[in-house]
């Protein structure tokens, strides 16, 4: 299992070189908001400030996406990922791609 200090959004991670670059990995998560869901952050909307049920929706997307992203990345053989981004597109009314991609790569330690 690839761990989450051995991911970044840097093109280089402190401490290490990069041995082997495997290539771009990704995950895709596609969701909608449910009707209740809906109603629920209608209901926030009026009142201003965080839309908690929003939030809470995203985060979890954004999870999904980057877990994916690792299990790929895992598959390779890969121990981190660097140059990690976040896309997310809106297919359709309701309906948003959350995308997690980045470079998978084999990491050695550093000469010191």
């Amino acid at each position: 299992m690839i761990e989450t200090q051995k991911v970044t959004t840097a093109f280089d991670l402190a401490g290490y070189e990069i041995d082997v670059s495997l290539g771009v990995v990704r995950g895709i998560v596609v969701r909608s908001r449910s009707l209740v869901g809906s109603i629920g952050a209608g209901l926030q909307t009026l009142f201003g400030g965080n839309i908690t049920l929003y939030a809470a929706l995203c985060e979890r997307t954004r999870r999904d996406a980057f877990a994916r992203m690792l299990a790929e990345a895992e598959q390779l053989g890969a121990s981190g990922v660097v140059g990690m981004r976040y896309d997310s597109t809106e297919l359709g009314r309701g309906i948003t791609e959350v995308l997690c991609y980045g470079t998978a790569v084999k990491l050695k330690a550093a000469a010191r």
